[in-house]
Formats: C-alpha cells, sequence, structure tokens
C-alpha cells in the first residue's frame, strides 16, 4: 500500500507493507553514501538490511532511550556524517523509533542547509505518527523537543511484520498516537480500537487509517501554523508530564495521560476505557505544581497562553487558548 502526502515539491510516499524492509532498495535511492542511525533497542538485523543496500555506509547505534535525543547525541551524528565525506547528494536513514527519526532527521536537515531523509520506523508509535510530517528535534535542559526543524522525508517505509519484535507495552504505547487521531478525526476509527475482537489482528488498519489521517492533515498545514495543531491533542499536558516522570513513563502512555483531562467531561469514562483496554495508563502521581515548570517552558506556548485541543464529542476538536494555570486546573479536576 502507498499513502501519498502531497506537498508539491517537498512531496513523498508513505510504503506501508509486511516484508517492506527487505525490499528497501526496491523503494529508497541507497546508491550513495547513507549515514544509518539507530538505537541499541532496535533489532541490528533492521539497521543492517538497510546498510547492505547502499553504495557506502555506516551504521550509528545509539543508546536506547530519550536522553540520546540530545545535543551530544546530535554533535556525534554530525561527525560521523564528515567522517563519511557525506555531501549534498547523500543522505540519512532512520531505522527505529520516534527518538531516532526526530535526532536523525534533524541531523540531515542541517548538515550541509540540509541533506537527503529517509524514515524507517520500527515501533508503532512511529509508524503510526511521528515518522510522517517533517517535525525533527532534540530537547534541550529538559525541555522536550525544544531545538528542531522542519524536514520532510524523501520516503517513509514501513515494515508491518517488525512490530512481532515489540513488547505489550511499546504495542500500547503506539495506539496512544491512533486513539488521539480518532477522537480529534474520525469516531469510527475510535469505534474500531474499542471493540475489535483483536487489537493486534486490527493493527495494519489501525497504522492506514491513523496514517492517511496525518497525512491530510500534513498536506494541509505543513509547519503546524494552524490545523496541525490537532495533532498536539494530549501533547500539552503530555510532554510536561514526560518531563516531570524523569523517563519513567514513555511517551504514547504520557500523552495518554494527556488526553483524559483535554476532553469534555461526559467523555472521560469512555476515554479512559479505551486506554485501559490498549494497555494504557489512566493515572499518574504528577501534581499540578510539578507539572508547572514544564509547561510554561511548552515550544507551543506564545505570550504566557497555548492554543490547546480540546474534545467534545470524538472524532471533533475545537483549539481553545488557555493559560498554564486552565489546564493546570483541568489535570485537577480530570476525575470529578
Amino acid at each position: 500500500m502507498v499513502i501519498s502526502v502531497s506537498l508539491g515539491a517537498q512531496s513523498y510516499p508513505i510504503l506501508l507493507e509486511p516484508g517492506a524492509l527487505a525490499r528497501a532498495g526496491e523503494h529508497l535511492s541507497l546508491d550513495r553514501r547513507v549515514l544509518v542511525v539507530t538505537d541499541s533497542g532496535v533489532p541490528q538485523e533492521y539497521a543492517q538490511a538497510i546498510a547492505s543496500r547502499c553504495r557506502q555506509s555506516r551504521i550509528c547505534t545509539l543508546p536506547a532511550g530519550e536522553s540520546s535525543k540530545s545535543m551530544d547525541s546530535y554533535h556525534l551524528l554530525l561527525r560521523e556524517m564528515l567522517r563519511l565525506h557525506m555531501d549534498r547528494g547523500d543522505c540519512v536513514a532512520a531505522v527505529g523509533g520516534g527518538m531516532v527519526g526526530d535526532l536523525a532527521g534533524f541531523a540531515a536537515a542541517t548538515y550541509m542547509r540540509g541533506v537527503d531523509f529517509y524514515n524507517i520506523p520500527t515501533t508503532l508509535l512511529a509508524q503510526v505518527d511521528s515518522s510522517v510530517g517533517g517535525k525533527t528535534a532534540i530537547d534541550l535542559d529538559g525541555v522536550k523537543n525544544a531545538v528542531g526543524a522542519f524536514h520532510q522525508p524523501r520516503a517513509v517505509l514501513i515494515d508491518t511484520d517488525v512490530l512481532r519484535t515489540l513488547s505489550p507495552r511499546q504495542t500500547a504505547e503506539g495506539l496512544a498516537e491512533s486513539v488521539k487521531m480518532a477522537m480529534t478525526c474520525d469516531a469510527s476509527l475510535l469505534s474500531l480500537i474499542e471493540t475489535a475482537s483483536n487489537l493486534t489482528a486490527a493493527l495494519p488498519e489501525i497504522i492506514a487509517r491513523s496514517l492517511r489521517i496525518k497525512a491530510q492533515v500534513v498536506e494541509q498545514d505543513p509547519t503546524e501554523r494552524g490545523l496541525r495543531r490537532v495533532l498536539n491533542f494530549g501533547h500539552t499536558l503530555g510532554h510536561a508530564i514526560e518531563s516531570c516522570a524523569g523517563g519513567e513513563l514513555l511517551h504514547g502512555e504520557c500523552v495518554a495521560l494527556g488526553m483524559v483531562p483535554m476532553c469534555a467531561p461526559p467523555l472521560r469514562p469512555r476515554l479512559t476505557a479505551i486506554l485501559q483496554r490498549c494497555g494504557l495508563p489512566t493515572e499518574c502521581g504528577c501534581t499540578a505544581g510539578q507539572l508547572r515548570p514544564y509547561l510554561l517552558h511548552d515550544k507551543k506556548a506564545a505570550s504566557g497562553s497555548v492554543t490547546a485541543v480540546l474534545v467534545d464529542e470524538p472524532g471533533t476538536f475545537r483549539m481553545e487558548t488557555m493559560t498554564p494555570e486552565e489546564i493546570l486546573r483541568r489535570w485537577e479536576e480530570r476525575n470529578a
């Protein structure tokens, strides 16, 4: 299956099929120097499958975890690109989850003012969301995605077979992003996630429908000036929770926690039940006081306020300018 992201000169395909990794040479332009970026949590054969199809390559394996999405790792990648004598005709390939894609994409965006970038996501979260749309970034001083750029990939290659190696927790984390898109844009997708007799068997359909939503939103708003902010549903509080938790919670788990307060009170019990069905947390110990400093540093904040995404009915959304205190009040009252 091919899902197109139509952005004029920056258009690219999302190639979605089982076994796609073994056919990467047919789909991607790899007859050049390629820095293949992965992490220690990704089976090494995935990166090797890409590297073996390149004219010249180097695999850079980073420690798994959000702590690698740092300035030090960014400098490391740039130095590896120099050592490989890469020029503007060469490319970077990210093989891994969201951390790898964000970091490798940012290195590609800035090396020699931009080189080609391929995203080969190996986690469900990256497959349904972060691999598409060109958002690249690193964290700085505990603030998530504080430094980054928009840099669209040349292609996204999604092999659904790699999901077999994920733990149940990693699968649940990815489902959080699909729930986010369903809550804001597709009530029938939410029903599928809610009622599917076997969520694992339903994953190919969930992935494809999530990607179509993401592609349509990105096409209309590639640099997040308006509509694309809908994809931040759950992320304003989620990013604050993620920073507050200090690595104890996964990104998708934090998004799940951040969604519940931002929907209408009558909808919260249903959303909570769906998240629990997916294996996601719906409670954590972070207090409003602990979250406040991170909300104040949210990159989406402007003049002391944030454009928050709220859901009153599944498949619909509205945006409202809110102060951090108003958002924190929702956090405190989420179980009321």
